[in-house]
Protein backbone atom coordinates (compact mmCIF):
# COMPACT_ATOMS: atom_id res chain seq x y z
CA UNK A 1 0.00 0.00 0.00
CA UNK A 2 1.10 3.45 -0.65
CA UNK A 3 -0.90 6.44 1.13
CA UNK A 4 -1.81 9.50 -1.45
CA UNK A 5 -1.79 12.58 1.04
CA UNK A 6 -4.50 15.08 -0.66
CA UNK A 7 -3.87 18.43 -0.03
CA UNK A 8 -4.80 21.38 -3.03
CA UNK A 9 -4.74 18.21 -5.74
CA UNK A 10 -8.69 17.42 -5.05
CA UNK A 11 -8.85 15.49 -8.04
CA UNK A 12 -8.23 12.07 -9.63
CA UNK A 13 -6.79 13.12 -13.11
CA UNK A 14 -3.91 14.85 -14.01
CA UNK A 15 -2.89 14.59 -10.59
CA UNK A 16 0.93 13.86 -11.11
CA UNK A 17 1.48 12.55 -7.19
CA UNK A 18 -1.61 10.04 -7.58
CA UNK A 19 0.00 8.69 -10.79
CA UNK A 20 3.30 8.19 -9.56
CA UNK A 21 2.09 6.31 -6.11
CA UNK A 22 -0.96 4.39 -8.00
CA UNK A 23 2.12 3.16 -10.39
CA UNK A 24 4.23 1.84 -7.41
CA UNK A 25 1.16 0.25 -5.89
CA UNK A 26 -1.92 0.36 -4.73
CA UNK A 27 -3.36 3.91 -3.22
CA UNK A 28 -4.83 5.03 -0.03
CA UNK A 29 -5.76 8.27 -0.21
CA UNK A 30 -6.10 10.73 2.39
CA UNK A 31 -7.19 14.45 3.38
CA UNK A 32 -5.97 15.80 6.76
CA UNK A 33 -8.38 18.87 8.13
CA UNK A 34 -5.29 20.35 10.27
CA UNK A 35 -6.19 22.79 12.99
CA UNK A 36 -2.97 24.74 12.01
CA UNK A 37 -4.20 25.41 8.47
CA UNK A 38 -7.63 26.02 9.26
CA UNK A 39 -6.41 28.51 11.40
CA UNK A 40 -5.68 30.72 8.44
CA UNK A 41 -9.14 29.43 6.20
CA UNK A 42 -12.48 31.52 6.18
CA UNK A 43 -15.89 30.20 5.79
CA UNK A 44 -16.13 30.44 1.85
CA UNK A 45 -13.02 28.87 1.76
CA UNK A 46 -14.06 25.81 4.21
CA UNK A 47 -17.09 25.58 1.96
CA UNK A 48 -15.15 25.34 -1.02
CA UNK A 49 -13.08 22.93 0.40
CA UNK A 50 -15.87 20.45 1.84
CA UNK A 51 -17.28 20.60 -1.60
CA UNK A 52 -14.79 19.36 -3.62
CA UNK A 53 -13.85 17.28 -0.86
CA UNK A 54 -17.06 15.54 -1.32
CA UNK A 55 -16.78 15.39 -5.02
CA UNK A 56 -13.57 13.46 -5.03
CA UNK A 57 -14.51 11.47 -2.16
CA UNK A 58 -17.69 10.06 -4.96
CA UNK A 59 -15.04 9.91 -7.36
CA UNK A 60 -13.15 7.66 -5.24
CA UNK A 61 -16.31 5.76 -3.80
CA UNK A 62 -17.18 4.98 -7.59
CA UNK A 63 -13.98 3.07 -8.13
CA UNK A 64 -14.76 0.80 -4.93
CA UNK A 65 -12.26 2.87 -2.54
CA UNK A 66 -13.22 5.87 -0.44
CA UNK A 67 -11.17 9.11 0.76
CA UNK A 68 -9.70 9.10 3.93
CA UNK A 69 -10.81 12.32 5.53
CA UNK A 70 -9.18 12.96 9.05
CA UNK A 71 -8.84 15.69 11.71
CA UNK A 72 -5.88 16.49 13.28
CA UNK A 73 -2.27 17.65 12.90
CA UNK A 74 -0.43 16.50 9.83
CA UNK A 75 2.38 15.04 11.47
CA UNK A 76 0.36 13.01 13.92
CA UNK A 77 -2.59 11.92 11.10
CA UNK A 78 -0.14 11.30 8.22
CA UNK A 79 1.98 8.79 10.02
CA UNK A 80 -0.85 7.24 11.78
CA UNK A 81 -3.02 6.39 8.34
CA UNK A 82 0.62 4.71 7.08
CA UNK A 83 0.97 2.87 10.02
CA UNK A 84 -2.68 1.57 10.34
CA UNK A 85 -3.09 0.64 6.59
CA UNK A 86 0.43 -0.70 6.57
CA UNK A 87 1.84 1.14 3.93
CA UNK A 88 5.73 1.64 4.04
CA UNK A 89 5.31 4.77 1.42
CA UNK A 90 3.54 8.29 1.23
CA UNK A 91 3.13 10.63 -1.63
CA UNK A 92 2.04 13.99 -2.17
CA UNK A 93 2.48 17.11 -4.47
CA UNK A 94 4.07 19.80 -3.37
CA UNK A 95 2.80 23.33 -1.82
CA UNK A 96 4.87 26.67 -1.66
CA UNK A 97 3.47 28.96 0.85
CA UNK A 98 5.45 29.10 4.04
CA UNK A 99 2.66 27.43 6.14
CA UNK A 100 2.36 24.67 3.76
CA UNK A 101 6.18 24.40 3.72
CA UNK A 102 6.54 24.11 7.67
CA UNK A 103 3.90 21.86 8.39
CA UNK A 104 5.39 19.16 5.50
CA UNK A 105 8.93 19.40 7.45
CA UNK A 106 6.71 18.47 10.34
CA UNK A 107 5.51 15.45 8.90
CA UNK A 108 8.81 14.10 6.84
CA UNK A 109 10.02 14.87 9.94
CA UNK A 110 7.45 12.71 11.67
CA UNK A 111 7.37 9.97 9.10
CA UNK A 112 11.12 9.41 9.31
CA UNK A 113 10.96 8.80 13.04
CA UNK A 114 8.27 6.27 11.98
CA UNK A 115 10.71 4.50 9.53
CA UNK A 116 8.04 5.49 6.58
CA UNK A 117 9.67 6.52 3.54
CA UNK A 118 8.28 9.72 1.55
CA UNK A 119 7.99 11.73 -1.57
CA UNK A 120 6.68 15.13 -2.74
CA UNK A 121 6.09 15.41 -6.19
CA UNK A 122 5.67 18.81 -8.58
CA UNK A 123 1.85 18.72 -9.54
CA UNK A 124 0.06 22.11 -9.05
CA UNK A 125 3.01 23.81 -11.69
CA UNK A 126 4.75 23.37 -14.68
CA UNK A 127 8.04 24.39 -13.40
CA UNK A 128 9.06 23.98 -9.75
CA UNK A 129 10.65 27.11 -8.08
CA UNK A 130 13.83 27.56 -9.17
CA UNK A 131 13.87 25.52 -12.78
CA UNK A 132 13.23 28.56 -14.45
CA UNK A 133 15.78 31.22 -13.16
CA UNK A 134 18.86 33.48 -14.45
CA UNK A 135 20.78 31.26 -12.10
CA UNK A 136 20.57 27.85 -10.35
CA UNK A 137 18.67 27.86 -7.70
CA UNK A 138 17.58 31.25 -7.85
CA UNK A 139 14.50 32.89 -9.57
CA UNK A 140 13.02 36.24 -11.74
CA UNK A 141 11.97 38.84 -9.98
CA UNK A 142 10.85 40.28 -13.23
CA UNK A 143 7.66 38.45 -15.15
CA UNK A 144 9.39 39.68 -18.71
CA UNK A 145 12.90 37.54 -18.31
CA UNK A 146 10.26 34.38 -16.52
CA UNK A 147 7.53 34.59 -18.89
CA UNK A 148 10.35 34.61 -22.06
CA UNK A 149 11.58 31.22 -20.86
CA UNK A 150 8.51 29.96 -19.32
CA UNK A 151 6.71 30.33 -22.90
CA UNK A 152 9.27 28.30 -24.74
CA UNK A 153 9.87 25.75 -21.98
CA UNK A 154 8.26 21.75 -23.08
CA UNK A 155 5.06 21.52 -20.92
CA UNK A 156 4.34 17.42 -19.87
CA UNK A 157 0.98 16.27 -21.02
CA UNK A 158 -1.81 15.38 -18.52
CA UNK A 159 -1.51 12.79 -16.46
CA UNK A 160 -4.42 9.76 -16.57
CA UNK A 161 -6.39 9.14 -13.67
CA UNK A 162 -5.67 5.60 -12.14
CA UNK A 163 -7.69 2.49 -12.65
CA UNK A 164 -9.89 1.48 -10.14
CA UNK A 165 -7.91 -2.30 -9.11
CA UNK A 166 -4.86 0.44 -8.42
CA UNK A 167 -6.99 2.06 -5.31
CA UNK A 168 -7.17 0.34 -2.06
CA UNK A 169 -10.57 -0.92 -1.49
CA UNK A 170 -11.71 0.10 2.03
CA UNK A 171 -14.23 -2.73 4.39
CA UNK A 172 -15.91 0.04 5.79
CA UNK A 173 -17.10 3.83 4.65
CA UNK A 174 -14.78 6.53 5.55
CA UNK A 175 -16.03 9.00 8.70
CA UNK A 176 -18.37 11.29 7.04
CA UNK A 177 -16.69 15.23 6.24
CA UNK A 178 -17.33 17.35 9.06
CA UNK A 179 -19.92 20.46 8.45
CA UNK A 180 -19.07 23.87 8.79
CA UNK A 181 -20.50 24.33 12.19
CA UNK A 182 -17.69 21.11 13.21
CA UNK A 183 -15.01 22.64 12.05
CA UNK A 184 -15.86 26.42 13.83
CA UNK A 185 -17.28 28.32 10.63
CA UNK A 186 -20.29 30.14 10.38
CA UNK A 187 -21.80 30.05 6.87
CA UNK A 188 -20.40 32.38 4.01
CA UNK A 189 -21.41 35.56 3.48
CA UNK A 190 -21.05 34.80 -0.25
CA UNK A 191 -22.87 32.04 -2.47
CA UNK A 192 -19.53 29.25 -2.86
CA UNK A 193 -19.00 28.73 -6.45
CA UNK A 194 -19.26 24.81 -7.37
CA UNK A 195 -16.42 23.29 -7.18
CA UNK A 196 -16.71 20.00 -8.22
CA UNK A 197 -14.41 18.00 -11.05
CA UNK A 198 -17.23 18.52 -13.39
CA UNK A 199 -18.15 22.35 -12.88
CA UNK A 200 -13.59 22.08 -13.57
CA UNK A 201 -14.05 20.55 -17.23
CA UNK A 202 -17.48 22.12 -18.08
CA UNK A 203 -15.87 25.89 -17.54
CA UNK A 204 -12.75 24.96 -18.81
CA UNK A 205 -14.35 23.44 -22.00
CA UNK A 206 -16.31 26.20 -22.55
CA UNK A 207 -13.96 28.91 -22.25
CA UNK A 208 -11.78 27.28 -24.66
CA UNK A 209 -14.34 26.60 -27.34
CA UNK A 210 -15.65 30.42 -27.08
CA UNK A 211 -14.77 33.33 -25.07
CA UNK A 212 -10.51 32.40 -25.03
CA UNK A 213 -10.52 33.86 -28.82
CA UNK A 214 -12.08 37.10 -27.27
CA UNK A 215 -9.59 37.17 -24.24
CA UNK A 216 -7.39 39.77 -25.44
CA UNK A 217 -9.87 41.93 -26.13
CA UNK A 218 -12.26 41.67 -23.42
CA UNK A 219 -10.39 40.32 -20.68
CA UNK A 220 -10.18 43.66 -19.05
CA UNK A 221 -13.91 44.63 -19.48
CA UNK A 222 -15.11 43.09 -16.01
CA UNK A 223 -19.31 42.93 -17.47
CA UNK A 224 -17.89 40.76 -21.07
CA UNK A 225 -17.70 37.91 -19.43
CA UNK A 226 -14.66 36.52 -21.47
CA UNK A 227 -12.29 35.91 -18.34
CA UNK A 228 -11.70 31.88 -17.78
CA UNK A 229 -13.48 31.86 -13.97
CA UNK A 230 -11.24 28.80 -13.35
CA UNK A 231 -9.13 30.32 -10.49
CA UNK A 232 -10.90 28.17 -7.95
CA UNK A 233 -10.58 25.51 -9.74
CA UNK A 234 -6.88 25.88 -9.88
CA UNK A 235 -6.81 26.85 -6.44
CA UNK A 236 -8.75 24.14 -4.87
CA UNK A 237 -7.00 21.79 -7.37
CA UNK A 238 -10.66 20.20 -8.93
CA UNK A 239 -8.56 20.79 -12.70
CA UNK A 240 -5.16 20.12 -13.68
CA UNK A 241 -2.40 22.74 -14.78
CA UNK A 242 -1.59 20.44 -17.81
CA UNK A 243 -5.30 20.11 -18.39
CA UNK A 244 -5.62 23.38 -19.04
CA UNK A 245 -2.26 23.69 -21.11
CA UNK A 246 -3.93 21.13 -22.94
CA UNK A 247 -6.86 22.94 -23.87
CA UNK A 248 -4.52 25.88 -25.13
CA UNK A 249 -2.60 23.51 -27.37
CA UNK A 250 -6.24 22.84 -28.87
CA UNK A 251 -7.39 26.23 -29.10
CA UNK A 252 -4.24 27.05 -31.18
CA UNK A 253 -5.06 24.57 -33.14
CA UNK A 254 -8.57 25.78 -34.25
CA UNK A 255 -7.89 29.11 -33.95
CA UNK A 256 -9.42 30.98 -37.46
CA UNK A 257 -6.77 33.58 -37.39
CA UNK A 258 -3.81 35.36 -36.26
CA UNK A 259 -5.93 37.57 -33.63
CA UNK A 260 -7.24 34.41 -32.26
CA UNK A 261 -3.80 32.84 -31.68
CA UNK A 262 -2.69 35.96 -29.53
CA UNK A 263 -5.37 35.94 -27.71
CA UNK A 264 -4.88 32.08 -26.54
CA UNK A 265 -1.00 33.31 -26.23
CA UNK A 266 -2.68 36.02 -24.05
CA UNK A 267 -3.96 33.64 -21.76
CA UNK A 268 -1.48 31.66 -21.37
CA UNK A 269 0.74 34.70 -20.45
CA UNK A 270 -1.93 34.80 -17.25
CA UNK A 271 -1.19 31.26 -16.66
CA UNK A 272 2.52 31.88 -16.58
CA UNK A 273 1.78 35.09 -14.39
CA UNK A 274 0.67 32.29 -11.72
CA UNK A 275 3.37 30.62 -11.52
CA UNK A 276 5.81 33.55 -11.71
CA UNK A 277 4.39 34.85 -8.16
CA UNK A 278 4.28 30.97 -6.87
CA UNK A 279 8.38 31.08 -7.63
CA UNK A 280 9.11 34.48 -6.17
CA UNK A 281 7.09 33.36 -3.18
CA UNK A 282 8.99 29.94 -2.38
CA UNK A 283 12.53 32.17 -2.53
CA UNK A 284 10.74 34.79 -0.44
CA UNK A 285 8.22 33.30 2.04
CA UNK A 286 8.20 36.49 4.53
CA UNK A 287 6.97 38.32 1.45
CA UNK A 288 3.17 37.45 3.18
CA UNK A 289 3.58 39.65 5.75
CA UNK A 290 6.92 42.06 4.46
CA UNK A 291 7.54 44.15 1.20
CA UNK A 292 9.46 42.31 -1.70
CA UNK A 293 10.77 45.65 -2.44
CA UNK A 294 11.69 48.14 0.87
CA UNK A 295 12.10 51.67 0.00
CA UNK A 296 14.98 53.43 2.18
CA UNK A 297 12.19 54.90 4.45
CA UNK A 298 9.15 53.29 6.14
CA UNK A 299 6.17 54.03 3.93
CA UNK A 300 3.82 56.91 5.84
CA UNK A 301 0.62 54.90 6.01
CA UNK A 302 -2.48 56.81 6.84
CA UNK A 303 -4.57 54.10 7.80
CA UNK A 304 -7.28 55.77 8.41
CA UNK A 305 -9.89 53.29 10.35
CA UNK A 306 -12.94 55.26 8.57
CA UNK A 307 -11.89 55.01 5.26
CA UNK A 308 -10.75 51.47 5.70
CA UNK A 309 -14.56 50.80 7.01
CA UNK A 310 -15.84 52.55 3.63
CA UNK A 311 -13.87 50.59 1.57
CA UNK A 312 -14.32 47.38 3.75
CA UNK A 313 -18.63 48.31 3.26
CA UNK A 314 -18.58 49.52 -0.26
CA UNK A 315 -19.21 52.87 0.62
CA UNK A 316 -16.45 54.66 -1.39
CA UNK A 317 -18.81 56.56 -3.51
CA UNK A 318 -16.29 55.39 -6.46
CA UNK A 319 -18.83 53.28 -8.39
CA UNK A 320 -16.56 50.72 -9.63
CA UNK A 321 -14.74 50.53 -6.51
CA UNK A 322 -17.56 50.27 -4.84
CA UNK A 323 -19.05 47.27 -7.61
CA UNK A 324 -16.05 45.51 -7.04
CA UNK A 325 -16.23 44.93 -3.13
CA UNK A 326 -19.78 43.84 -3.74
CA UNK A 327 -18.87 41.23 -6.14
CA UNK A 328 -16.70 40.37 -3.44
CA UNK A 329 -18.94 39.68 -0.70
CA UNK A 330 -21.86 38.39 -3.03
CA UNK A 331 -19.95 36.17 -4.99
CA UNK A 332 -16.09 35.04 -3.47
CA UNK A 333 -14.73 36.22 -6.40
CA UNK A 334 -13.60 39.69 -8.37
CA UNK A 335 -13.00 40.28 -11.65
CA UNK A 336 -8.99 41.15 -12.15
CA UNK A 337 -9.61 44.18 -14.06
CA UNK A 338 -11.57 45.54 -11.02
CA UNK A 339 -9.35 43.31 -8.35
CA UNK A 340 -6.30 46.07 -9.48
CA UNK A 341 -8.67 49.13 -9.32
CA UNK A 342 -9.70 48.52 -5.39
CA UNK A 343 -6.51 47.71 -4.58
CA UNK A 344 -4.88 50.78 -6.18
CA UNK A 345 -8.18 52.70 -4.47
CA UNK A 346 -6.96 51.30 -1.09
CA UNK A 347 -3.54 51.71 -1.01
CA UNK A 348 -2.72 54.85 -3.41
CA UNK A 349 -6.09 56.82 -3.11
CA UNK A 350 -6.53 56.05 0.78
CA UNK A 351 -3.39 55.51 1.58
CA UNK A 352 -3.61 51.93 3.83
CA UNK A 353 -1.09 49.21 4.02
CA UNK A 354 -1.75 47.03 1.48
CA UNK A 355 -1.56 43.75 4.01
CA UNK A 356 -4.87 45.19 5.43
CA UNK A 357 -6.51 44.73 1.68
CA UNK A 358 -4.63 41.18 1.49
CA UNK A 359 -6.59 40.24 4.91
CA UNK A 360 -9.99 41.44 3.62
CA UNK A 361 -10.08 39.45 0.65
CA UNK A 362 -7.73 36.44 2.15
CA UNK A 363 -10.90 36.30 4.39
CA UNK A 364 -13.98 36.76 1.57
CA UNK A 365 -12.49 34.89 -1.70
CA UNK A 366 -13.29 31.73 -2.90
CA UNK A 367 -9.61 31.46 -4.78
CA UNK A 368 -7.36 32.89 -2.49
CA UNK A 369 -4.24 31.75 -3.29
CA UNK A 370 -1.39 33.07 -1.43
CA UNK A 371 1.01 33.69 -4.17
CA UNK A 372 -1.17 35.19 -6.11
CA UNK A 373 -3.14 37.33 -3.88
CA UNK A 374 0.05 38.44 -2.00
CA UNK A 375 2.00 39.34 -5.07
CA UNK A 376 -1.61 41.21 -6.80
CA UNK A 377 -1.85 43.95 -3.48
CA UNK A 378 2.17 43.98 -3.33
CA UNK A 379 2.14 45.24 -7.45
CA UNK A 380 -0.96 47.72 -6.54
CA UNK A 381 0.71 49.45 -3.49
CA UNK A 382 4.64 49.38 -6.00
CA UNK A 383 6.27 47.13 -3.08
CA UNK A 384 5.96 44.08 -4.85
CA UNK A 385 8.17 42.16 -7.32
CA UNK A 386 7.52 43.70 -10.97
CA UNK A 387 5.30 46.15 -9.51
CA UNK A 388 3.41 49.49 -10.90
CA UNK A 389 5.54 52.70 -10.19
CA UNK A 390 4.94 54.51 -7.31
CA UNK A 391 3.84 57.40 -9.37
CA UNK A 392 1.26 55.05 -11.10
CA UNK A 393 -1.83 56.01 -9.70
CA UNK A 394 -5.22 54.43 -10.79
CA UNK A 395 -7.93 57.02 -11.76
CA UNK A 396 -10.66 54.81 -10.60
CA UNK A 397 -13.47 57.23 -12.44
CA UNK A 398 -11.24 57.09 -15.75
CA UNK A 399 -10.74 53.27 -15.23
CA UNK A 400 -14.63 53.35 -14.77
CA UNK A 401 -15.59 54.67 -18.38
CA UNK A 402 -12.88 53.16 -20.24
CA UNK A 403 -13.52 49.30 -19.23
CA UNK A 404 -16.97 49.76 -17.55
CA UNK A 405 -17.90 52.61 -20.38
CA UNK A 406 -22.09 51.46 -19.88
CA UNK A 407 -21.71 51.28 -16.47
CA UNK A 408 -23.21 47.19 -17.18
CA UNK A 409 -21.16 46.10 -14.79
CA UNK A 410 -21.62 48.96 -11.62
CA UNK A 411 -25.47 48.92 -12.32
CA UNK A 412 -25.34 45.06 -11.77
CA UNK A 413 -23.75 45.63 -8.32
CA UNK A 414 -24.73 49.19 -7.15
CA UNK A 415 -28.39 48.97 -7.50
CA UNK A 416 -28.64 52.26 -5.86
CA UNK A 417 -27.24 53.64 -9.50
CA UNK A 418 -29.80 51.53 -11.77
CA UNK A 419 -31.37 54.40 -13.06
CA UNK A 420 -28.63 56.72 -13.33
CA UNK A 421 -27.47 57.50 -17.23
CA UNK A 422 -23.99 56.02 -17.65
CA UNK A 423 -22.43 59.45 -18.33
CA UNK A 424 -23.51 60.52 -15.00
CA UNK A 425 -21.94 57.44 -13.26
CA UNK A 426 -18.87 58.22 -14.98
CA UNK A 427 -19.28 61.46 -13.68
CA UNK A 428 -20.05 60.99 -9.75
CA UNK A 429 -17.10 62.51 -7.91
CA UNK A 430 -17.60 65.71 -10.48
CA UNK A 431 -21.13 66.18 -9.44
CA UNK A 432 -22.39 68.52 -6.77
CA UNK A 433 -23.86 67.20 -3.60
CA UNK A 434 -27.11 68.23 -4.93
CA UNK A 435 -26.55 66.52 -8.44
CA UNK A 436 -25.86 63.23 -6.34
CA UNK A 437 -28.74 63.64 -4.22
CA UNK A 438 -31.14 63.96 -7.00
CA UNK A 439 -29.96 61.42 -9.39
CA UNK A 440 -29.00 58.21 -6.32
CA UNK A 441 -30.16 59.18 -2.69
CA UNK A 442 -29.16 56.30 -1.18
CA UNK A 443 -25.30 55.97 -3.00
CA UNK A 444 -22.98 57.94 -1.15
CA UNK A 445 -20.42 60.72 -2.11
CA UNK A 446 -17.04 60.21 -2.52
CA UNK A 447 -14.84 59.84 0.55
CA UNK A 448 -11.92 61.41 -0.59
CA UNK A 449 -11.10 63.77 -4.02
CA UNK A 450 -8.62 61.50 -6.10
CA UNK A 451 -6.64 64.65 -7.72
CA UNK A 452 -5.67 65.23 -4.15
CA UNK A 453 -5.28 61.89 -2.97
CA UNK A 454 -2.83 60.95 -5.88
CA UNK A 455 -0.66 64.33 -4.88
CA UNK A 456 -0.23 62.98 -1.34
CA UNK A 457 0.12 59.37 -2.49
CA UNK A 458 3.09 59.90 -4.44
CA UNK A 459 4.38 62.66 -1.85
CA UNK A 460 4.62 59.61 0.35
CA UNK A 461 6.37 57.26 -1.96
CA UNK A 462 8.86 59.62 -2.43
CA UNK A 463 9.56 60.53 1.04
CA UNK A 464 10.14 56.33 1.09
CA UNK A 465 12.32 56.55 -1.36
CA UNK A 466 14.33 59.13 0.34
CA UNK A 467 13.63 61.59 -2.78
CA UNK A 468 11.40 64.60 -0.53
Amino acid sequence: MIVHWHRNDLRGADNRGLARAARADRVVPLFVLDPTILEHASPIRVACLREALADLRGWYRDRGADLLVRRGAASDVVPAVAAERDAPRVVWNEDYSGLAAERDEAVRTALEESGIDHESVTDGLHHEPGSISPNEGDHYSVFSYFWKKWRDREKADPEPEPDADALAALETEADPIPSLAELGFDEPDAAPPTVSRDAARDRLETFRSDAIYRYADERDVPAAGSTSRLSTHLKWGTIGPREVYAETERALEDAASDGDRESVVAFRRQLAFREFYVHVLAFNPETVTEDFGGYENALEWRNDPEELAAWKASETGYPIVDAGMRQLRTEGWVHNRVRMLVASFLTKDLLVDWREGYDWYRRHLADHETASDVAGWQWASSTGADAQPYFRVFNPTKQCREYDPDATYVRKYVPELEDVPAARIHEWPDLTPEERAELAPDYPDPIVDHASRREAAIGAFERARGEA
